[in-house]
């Protein structure tokens, strides 16, 4: 399938799915466009095309952003908008300017047969949905809610329990812009991969080696397991060894799992919803015919399937 991703780098999250999308057989990666867009942001990004041996386009919303001084994050040095997990993991990254206009390359990317994966705040999507001739066949978003009223009362996690709203980081980045992409009609299908799903799947030590039994079977999955080492065991840990200052809970896999939907949509079940917002929360209410999808539960057999594919 034909895929753009359009992700962001304050955390981990984005950066392994976009080593899952270049790795994965069942994808061809076409695109990646990048909120901000920072020099440091872009150096990342072709640093991990590099080792995919890929010259696929890369975009920017502004490389012009002015961000304070990056300082100490919990692994290291941080770049401009880049956490300091991709450094301690992967090495040096050096910063690259060579991007074009994020909602230019996807107005020039996207067509009926593109499937759009966004973790990011809606800028680029909702930047190229005001330029002529954009025309998308399917956009799977991370981010939005379906709570109480869409999700049945044991479905939904403990720490959503009862809620019919609830703010959304990437929807609330760009309210603008989500609320466009939810009404364009130049974009055929729409499916958003909702907090009360996404918050229940987990990278901890259990699924840590599960990757690390087929790291071997491609680069992707060694790459994972390479930065999540670091992510659950510390920087300067041996690998595989606990060490005291690294976060051993692990760590939310919301961009994974939307990319795994978008490869596979039978791993989610779906409900067609009007999704609003509403006093800077979103939320979600049964509409039949909306043309709008966000999931409500997930198979979590097939999205490991899907995830360790190689």
């Amino acid at each position: 399938m034909e895929l753009i991703w359009d992700m962001e780098t304050s955390d981990p999250d984005d950066f392994v799915t976009l080593l899952l999308l270049l790795g994965h057989p069942r994808v061809d990666l076409i695109g990646v466009t990048v909120t901000p867009g920072t020099p440091d942001q872009v150096g990342v990004v072709r640093r991990a095309l590099d080792w995919f041996g890929r010259s696929i386009p890369v975009g920017a919303f502004n490389l012009a952003h002015q961000v304070r001084d990056q300082g100490q994050g919990h692994h290291g040095r941080r770049g401009a908008c880049v956490s300091s997990w991709h450094y301690a993991a992967f090495g040096d990254m050096p910063p690259s300017t060579d991007a074009a206009s994020g909602p230019e390359l996807l107005r020039d990317l996207c067509g009926p047969a593109t499937t759009l994966v966004t973790g990011a705040p809606l800028k680029n999507l909702g930047a190229a949905l005001r330029l002529p001739g954009f025309q998308l066949g399917e956009v799977v978003v991370q981010g939005g809610f379906a709570g109480a009223g869409v999700v049945p009362e044991d479905r939904q996690l403990e720490k959503f329990r009862g809620l019919v709203t609830c703010p959304s980081y990437n929807l609330n980045g760009d309210p603008r812009s989500a609320l466009a992409v939810i009404a364009a009609e130049s974009i055929a299908r729409k499916r958003f991969v909702s907090k009360n799903v996404c918050h229940g799947v987990v990278y901890d030590r259990a699924l840590h080696a599960e990757v690390a039994a087929v790291r071997h079977r491609a680069t992707s999955l060694d790459l994972i397991w390479q930065g999540m080492d670091v992510y659950l065991n510390g920087p300067d840990a041996p690998a595989g060894h606990h060490r005291e200052s690294a976060d051993p809970r692990g760590k939310m896999l919301h961009d994974p799992l939307a990319a795994c939907c978008a490869i596979d949509p039978s791993i989610a079940e779906w409900a067609e919803v009007d999704l609003y917002r509403e006093r800077g929360a979103w939320g979600s209410r049964p509409a039949p015919g909306s043309g709008v999808h966000i999931t409500v539960a997930h198979d979590h057999q097939k999205f490991l399937a899907t995830l360790l594919a190689s």
